[in-house]
Parts: structure tokens; C-alpha cells; sequence
């Protein structure tokens, strides 16, 4: 009887000089099972809020008190979604937040786009500073100047020109239209800064040979610059309309009597239950989850249609790594 001959070879069990494990691909195929594992568990941890506050707005107050249901409600209802469509104004709040995300976000994009434009390619006096100073404003805490803004909103006279202590701006989208038009918000700073790294990282010859044709700053600035930084525009854009729609704060300090889904949603579970939404808790947050989840429905849909431009332009940025 012949005696059997085993060695390792390259990663590989030889045997009789038959190849019987492979453990090269054995550590391949482990590798693989324990990504998909993490990723799995990651994605758990950021998709669970999400799964039960869905979960929760669909159920009844017999599923809240039955300890056998954790997740999955045995008696779904959509009774919840249409009080807060009701009582939300959903139709009008909707159109209203529409308006004023879209015309904040455009405006932020262009007034942001042209100063980093400026920080990244003009020298002037005191570009370092001045560019330090838009960093550190990403620092500052908003609660720390909002008594000083809304007392300008208040008072708006434009330094005093105005007459008869100036205009009252409060109660409209002015207090977010001026900032966005003067790059000038609270996270202004950062678009500044990404869009500043982007046209720094674009290279200089497609504008020099561009003001060799005859094309001037402007249209060098439209025709040739603009086209390669889509990537950033979409960030910008995507960013400022994410936190403008979902912006409490701000809207409920300007605006406070204003048909937006977040100031709806603050009151919804006050409106649907009267005086006693105190002494029904549970009741509440039945509809104040649905109601959140009107608010967070068109923003997963627009990530759905926008993801792959969403994570190639956060790539290119290089606001990751």
C-alpha cells in the first residue's frame, strides 16, 4: 500500500498531488461573510429608528399595549397617516416648505458657488483672513447671535437708511432669503468650503486657454468652470435643501405662525387630541410618528432618484476619508 504524501503548496493541500483545500479561498469566502455581516448590523443600527417609527404609526392602541407585538402591528391601521394629513395641512404645509427649501437652496448655491469661486482663484487682500473667518463661523453657536438676528429682522432698517426704524421681516421668508442671497447663513461656511476645494482642485489651463479665446471671467466662469464642478453642485444643493426642510429652529423663531411641516408637526398631536393629547401619550405619539414620517417620505425619495450622483459627488468632494 502506497504511503500518502500531503504538503502545502501556495496557499493549497496537496495531497497525492491532488489539490484537496484551497484555503486561500477559504479565507476569501470567511472575508466576504464577515463584511456582509457588518454591514448587515451596521445597516440595522441606522435603519431602526426608521423601521419603528414606521411601525409605530401604522398600529392602534390595542398594539401598543399588547406585550406580544414588538414590531410588526397585529391590527395595521392607516387611521394615523390621515389625522396627520388632516390636521397637518399636508397638502398646503407641503407646497409651503417646497417653496421656501428650493428657493433658500438655490440661492445659497449660487451666492456659495461664486465665493469659493473667489477664495479659490482671486488673490486679494487678506484672502487667508477672510477665508478663516468663513471657517470659523461653522464653529460659532447658532444660539449665540440668534437674540442679535431676530432683533435685525425685527428692526430691519439696512444700516440705518430706512425710516420709521425700518421694516418688520418677521413672519416671512425674508429671514432666510437675505442670508442665502449674501452667503451669509449658518452653514454657509461650509459650502463656501466645499466648493472653494473643488475649483482649487480644477486644473487652471482649461481657464487660461479659455481667456486666451477671447472668453472673459464670467463667461470662462459659466462655460467652462461650472460644467466640471457638478459633482459639488449637487452636494451643496442636496445639503441646504435637506437642512432647510428640515429646519425647526429657525422656521418656529421667524416664523412661527407659518403653514410648514416642521411647526405642523410641532402641534399636530396638540390639534388632533385637544386638551387631552397631556393625558394620552400614547395616543400622540402614534401620530406624531406618522406625521414624521409625511416629512421624511419625500426626502427618501429624492436620496432614492439622486443616490448614485449623491455618493459619486461625496466621493470627488472628498468629504469622506
Amino acid at each position: 500500500m502506497a504511503k500518502a504524501t500531503a504538503y502545502i503548496s501556495y496557499g493549497k493541500l496537496i495531497v497525492n498531488g491532488k489539490s484537496v483545500l484551497n484555503f486561500r479561498r477559504i479565507g476569501s469566502v470567511i472575508g466576504a461573510v464577515l463584511r456582509y455581516l457588518i454591514l448587515i448590523g451596521i445597516s440595522y443600527v441606522i435603519l431602526y429608528p426608521l423601521i419603528v417609527k414606521l411601525s409605530s404609526s401604522v398600529m392602534t392602541r390595542s398594539d401598543i399595549w399588547d406585550p406580544s407585538v414588538l414590531i410588526i402591528p397585529k391590527y395595521p391601521s392607516l387611521n394615523n397617516y390621515k389625522l396627520a394629513f388632516r390636521f397637518m395641512e399636508y397638502p398646503l404645509a407641503f407646497w409651503n416648505s417646497f417653496k421656501l427649501a428650493f428657493s433658500v437652496s438655490s440661492l445659497q448655491l449660487i451666492s456659495c458657488t461664486l465665493v469659493g469661486y473667489g477664495f479659490a482663484r482671486y488673490r486679494f487682500f487678506g484672502n487667508g483672513f477672510w477665508f478663516s473667518l468663513v471657517i470659523f463661523s461653522l464653529v460659532i453657536p447658532p444660539e449665540l447671535i440668534l437674540i442679535p438676528l431676530y432683533l435685525n429682522f425685527r428692526f430691519f432698517d439696512f444700516f440705518g437708511i430706512l425710516p420709521d426704524g425700518g421694516f418688520n421681516l418677521l413672519g416671512s421668508a425674508w429671514p432666510f432669503i437675505l442670508p442665502a442671497i449674501t452667503a451669509s447663513g449658518f452653514r454657509n461656511g461650509l459650502y463656501i468650503y466645499i466648493m472653494r476645494q473643488i475649483f482649487r482642485g480644477a486644473p487652471k489651463e482649461l481657464e487660461e486657454a479659455a481667456y486666451v479665446d477671447g472668453a472673459g471671467p464670467f463667461r470662462t466662469f459659466f462655460r467652462v468652470v461650472l460644467p466640471g464642478s457638478i459633482h459639488g453642485l449637487v452636494v451643496v444643493f442636496l445639503f441646504s435643501f435637506v437642512w432647510m426642510w428640515n429646519d425647526y429652529s429657525l422656521t418656529s423663531f421667524y416664523w412661527p405662525k407659518g403653514k410648514l411641516l416642521p411647526i405642523m408637526l410641532s402641534s399636530l398631536t396638540r390639534n388632533v387630541l385637544g386638551d387631552q393629547y397631556l393625558h394620552a401619550p400614547v395616543e400622540g405619539s402614534l401620530v406624531n410618528n406618522a406625521g414624521s414620517f409625511l416629512i421624511i417620505l419625500p426626502l427618501l425619495l429624492l436620496y432614492a432618484f439622486l443616490q448614485r450622483y449623491f455618493v459619486e459627488s461625496i466621493e470627488r468632494t472628498g468629504l469622506v476619508g
